[in-house]
Formats: structure tokens, sequence, C-alpha cells
């Protein structure tokens, strides 16, 4: 009367499989393998693959963006470097002129 479900005093049921009664339990490669195994497989494949575009789009989209928006900054920093470089130049002539007049009274 020993079914496959119910332990036994001797053999009691357990979920590790490290312990369970290998006489109870059929072993995975015995159970035979489908003949289209190959294009289940490939389909699953493909059917993942084709949830994944719209996040690789994304993640395109974004590495793009972000590109972008560092060549902008870069261009902001680099005006603003020439316009600090004029500005310098200036009050460097204003001073050349101040020290020449100081130079000739």
């Amino acid at each position: 009367m020993n079914t496959t479900g119910a332990g036994t005093i001797d053999r009691p049921v357990t979920r590790d499989p490290k312990k369970q009664d290998h006489t109870m339990n059929p072993i995975l490669t015995d159970t035979p393998v489908p003949a289209n195994a190959d294009a289940i497989e490939s389909r699953q494949n493909r059917n993942h693959a084709m949830q994944l575009i719209p996040e690789a789009l994304a993640r395109a989209h974004m590495h793009e963006r972000l590109r972008e928006a560092e060549s902008e900054r870069r261009g902001h920093r680099l005006a603003a470097a020439r316009r600090m470089q004029r500005r310098a130049e200036r009050a460097s002539l204003r001073a050349r002129r101040a020290l020449a007049m100081a130079v000739m009274q």
C-alpha cells in the first residue's frame, strides 16, 4: 500500500531532492524529448528577443540623448571659456592703458 506521495516509517517523505528516495521519483533524463524541441526553443528565444526589442530601443535612445546632452554641455563650457578669455583680454588692455597713462604723467 505504498503510494508515490506518501512516506513510510523507514523512508519518510522529504522535500530535499538529495534526501529523496530515487526509486520513487523518475529521473529527468528518462523522460523522452519531444521531436520538435528545437523548434519550440527557437520560438521561445525569438519571442524573448522580440520582448527585449523595446528595451533595447529605449536604451539606445537614452544613450543617444546622454551623448547629445554631453555634447551640448561641452559647447556651453567652450562658449563660456571664450567669453571669459575675451573679458580677460579687455581687462588686460585696460590695465596696460592705465599703466601707460600713469607712466606718462
